[in-house]
């Protein structure tokens, strides 16, 4: 049976050795009361110095022995702590762990105390930087913190017990692996049901939509067992092998992501005993070869996102909720079919959801470019390979190993043992290793590359050939964009719409290159980083969404490579005055509809479809079945209709005015002054040229301008998106769940809030301070003054303990928006 213990613990940033003792009121330390998931310290937003979560900090919690405990063994296990960590039990050391992205379990039994009787857990966490094991030893992008910030719990079971169950799937078989902690009595039984999990409701396409106590109600059912077996065993192993056909099992894939859960009962002989695990699992098969990326024989092409587990204010303390959400960002939001989880394993509960979403994960194991020369880091390296693999090789969403450390160089010895080890605990899934030198000693089955080759006016990616060093193997670009063009929620136009250009140039050119696999962008959210890394305020700005998962103008371009929501936006807000000398640009729409149309104060422009016909801007994105499409005409029929031009002047007074539009009026080309001398041979002078273009384009001081777009599909109107002076202002709330759990730990919900106009625009430099007030049974993490950063904003709420009600209001310049929670 499986206790969760994360509640009512006591914590002290500075580990002293009197934590230890029994009595508490001999304890001089200063203890402050903390649940689990906890970070040593929470962070303001940006601009904080890294050391302040550099500490060896101290942790102890009480409980009583249970009755119900007697004859069993009894283990505890953390499923996450940061990053070194001692466990003792009644002054008893049990062990420690280093590394603090897997789990880790100690047993209790031999240290309990009698039943009833009270027990005291201390747990040492280092969480410096200085240490001797991955990712440590030099520079690094990314923060790491410190706590013990995933799920704590205790666990009792029989003195025989399945001790770990690795399933694999091949056609209608599903084959089990079956481990004893010792070799159990002889003539024990071990019985196998198959069940397949239908009705998920985390398959609904909009969580928001879906409250936590819904969720709750609406766990996975089951349907009748679709295959059962029972075998003997003999007790001379501890590891036995089964088979268990099935009649046509549905495939897990991103579009069908159908699990199966296997019970595995054990009856022990001797006792009579039994004792039940469980595991969910998917009927899938990957093969990666040198035409790309097959699942279930079907070719696809990996299109994902990198993400970091870290958030604002506490880093990666949140709990199953959050992570949860993340996974469904990334799925329902982005459009994604796959991630990584750059540059080390993440929570259960998010890989849980990627299982039942239908997210491909690429996960590795910790480390970040630098390899450790003591034998204490290279052997730790390898355990955390082990790790890795034995605690969540049961995904199906988990389609490759990362089996050597981002970005480091060539290791032979270090690479052939972590391949080895990789291949020994699972030969299902192939293995990979991200670097960023081409022709690298490739150990791996995959060559996995960080490719930054796209500078904005090149190529999106290179080409296989360059970069493998063995093309009859498979090929996958593990990060692209990312430092070469950092992007923020305020920056002007032209900066925001570039950044959105670059990853839809790279998602064009890795979609034309059948021989690559697929891709992975840098990044998904932006994350605080080291001083050495980002825009100096400990922020690295790669994300295509900021810390709060609030959408930069590069998002939308993921989303539009998804069906499932209809997607209507312009990279600009068309007001002239935004660019330089007035001149509108390149501007974009991103859409995954049929066809837009646009207008200008009502009159109709023009209608744009993806794939136009003026093959200069079209062929830039030709391979994506939903490009970016150009705004190449601000002018439509109007020197017809309001200066009764002819048809063969209006042309070439358009192409001349359209030019100036996106390219400005000075120096232009000879094929555009030709034109130019051919309408002044006509009565159209130059003069009357720019009197034109400040009439239809410049509008500088003239009429306000309204745009409208109307999206098209099935050749009727399905979205609306109109462009115009802002009159109103309101605030647009999105928050995770309004309703929260206190279950496992406590439950937290994440608010992403922006300022809109009267057509639903986000104002990007609305940058006004924004004032969070909680009451009830809620409180705030973060800060409660805040401010707007491109018209957007964010903060989050967690439990307190207690069930009943509880409320934030956020506040702004004339704006008040109150949310109500209910928490059970």
């Amino acid at each position: 049976m499986k206790t969760f213990i994360n509640n009512s613990w006591q914590f002290t940033p500075q580990f002293e050795k009197d934590l230890l003792l029994k009595n508490r009121s001999e304890i001089k330390t200063k203890l402050a009361s903390v649940n689990i998931p906890h970070s040593v310290n929470e962070m303001p937003f940006n601009y904080f110095d890294e050391l302040s979560y550099q500490k060896i900090s101290g942790y102890r919690k009480t409980f009583r022995t249970f009755a119900t405990w007697k004859g069993k063994k009894v283990f505890i296990t953390f499923e996450g702590v940061a990053h070194e960590a001692t466990v003792y039990l009644n002054g008893h050391t049990l062990g420690t762990h280093s590394c603090g992205y897997t789990a880790f379990t100690f047993e209790l039994t031999k240290y309990l105390e009698d039943v009833g009787k009270e027990n005291v857990l201390v747990v040492k966490v280092n969480s410096q930087e200085t240490l001797d094991v991955p990712p440590f030893g030099f520079v690094m992008d990314y923060m790491t913190y410190g706590g013990i910030y995933r799920d704590v719990y205790i666990e009792d079971k029989p003195q025989n017990f399945i001790e770990d169950i690795f399933v694999t799937t091949k056609n209608d078989n599903a084959n089990f692996q079956i481990t004893f902690n010792s070799n159990p009595p002889s003539a024990s039984v071990v019985n196998i049901f198959l069940e397949e999990l239908k009705d998920a409701p985390t398959r609904l396409q909009k969580q928001t939509k879906l409250s936590a106590k819904k969720m709750q109600s609406q766990k996975l059912q089951t349907t009748n067992i679709v295959a059962k077996k029972s075998f003997t065993i003999n007790g001379r192993q501890k590891t036995f092998n089964f088979s268990l056909e099935t009649s046509n099992p549905k495939l897990w894939s991103p579009e069908t992501p159908n699990l199966y859960k296997a019970k595995i009962e054990f009856i022990n002989d001797s006792t009579k005993e039994k004792t039940l695990q469980e595991v969910n699992f998917g009927f899938r098969e990957i093969q990666f070869t040198k035409e790309g990326f097959f699942l279930n024989g079907k070719k696809y092409k990996i299109r994902g996102l990198n993400r970091h587990q870290s958030y604002a204010y506490l880093g990666y303390a949140f709990p199953k909720s959050i992570q949860k959400f993340d996974a469904h960002i990334l799925k329902n939001e982005l459009g994604l079919n796959a991630v990584r989880t750059s540059h080390y394993p993440q929570s259960q509960h998010f890989i849980d959801e990627c299982d039942k979403l239908g997210l491909l994960v690429f996960t590795e194991f910790p480390g970040w470019q630098h390899i450790g020369q003591s034998q204490k880091w290279r052997d730790q390296a390898v355990q955390n390979v082990r790790e890795m693999i034995l605690q969540y090789r049961n995904h199906p969403s988990i389609f490759l190993w990362g089996v050597r450390i981002n970005e480091s160089p060539d290791d032979d010895e270090l690479y052939t043992k972590t391949n080895e080890v990789a291949h020994s605990l699972d030969n299902t899934r192939p293995t990979g290793g991200v670097r960023c030198i081409k022709k690298s000693h490739l150990l791996e089955d995959v060559y996995t590359y960080n490719d930054f080759v796209h500078c904005g006016t090149n190529q999106g990616c290179e080409k296989k050939s360059k970069i493998t060093s063995n093309k009859n193997k498979g090929y996958l670009i593990s990060e692209y964009c990312g430092h070469m063009f950092p992007t923020k929620t305020y920056d002007d136009d032209i900066h925001r719409t570039s950044h959105a250009i670059r990853h839809a140039k790279v998602l064009n050119d890795v979609q034309k290159n059948e021989d690559i696999a697929g891709s992975f962008g840098w990044c998904a959210f932006d994350y605080n980083t080291h001083q050495d890394f980002g825009s100096g305020d400990r922020i690295c700005y790669h994300g295509v969404m900021d810390m709060f998962r609030n959408p930069k103008m590069a998002s939308y371009v993921y989303k539009c490579q998804d069906e499932k929501d209809l997607v209507l936006e312009v990279s600009s807000s068309m007001d002239v005055g935004e660019h330089p000398a007035c001149t509108p640009g390149q501007n974009w729409i991103f859409t995954n509809a049929d066809s837009v149309k646009m207008y200008f104060n009502d009159c109709f422009i023009k209608e744009f479809f993806p794939h136009s016909e003026k093959k200069s801007f079209s062929k830039k994105f030709e391979h994506l079945s939903h490009p970016p499409i150009l705004i190449d005409d601000f002018v439509g029929n109007r020197f017809i209709d309001e200066e009764g031009f002819n048809e063969a002047t209006s042309n070439l007074a358009k192409r001349v005015i359209n030019f100036a539009a996106l390219n400005g009026q000075s120096n232009l080309p000879l094929p555009i002054l030709l034109c130019g001398g051919i309408l002044f041979l006509r009565g159209v002078s130059f003069a009357k040229l720019r009197t034109l273009y400040d009439k239809y384009v410049g509008n500088w001081g003239g009429e306000a301008s309204t745009y409208k777009f109307e999206a098209i599909k099935n050749s009727e109107v399905v979205k609306t998106l109109i462009k115009a002076p802002v009159k109103e202002l309101s605030l647009d709330v999105k928050c995770s769940s309004t309703e929260l759990c206190i279950d496992e730990c406590w439950d937290c919900a994440a608010i992403r809030i922006c300022v809109k106009d009267q057509n639903s625009n986000i104002l990007p430099y609305y940058n006004e301070s924004v004032i969070f007030e909680t009451s009830g049974n809620i409180e705030l993490i973060g800060e409660s003054v805040s401010s707007f950063k491109g018209g957007m904003a964010g903060t989050y709420v967690k439990t307190t303990g207690k069930t009943g009600k509880g409320e934030l209001v956020i506040k702004t310049r004339n704006l008040t928006k109150k949310i109500p929670f209910a928490i059970s």
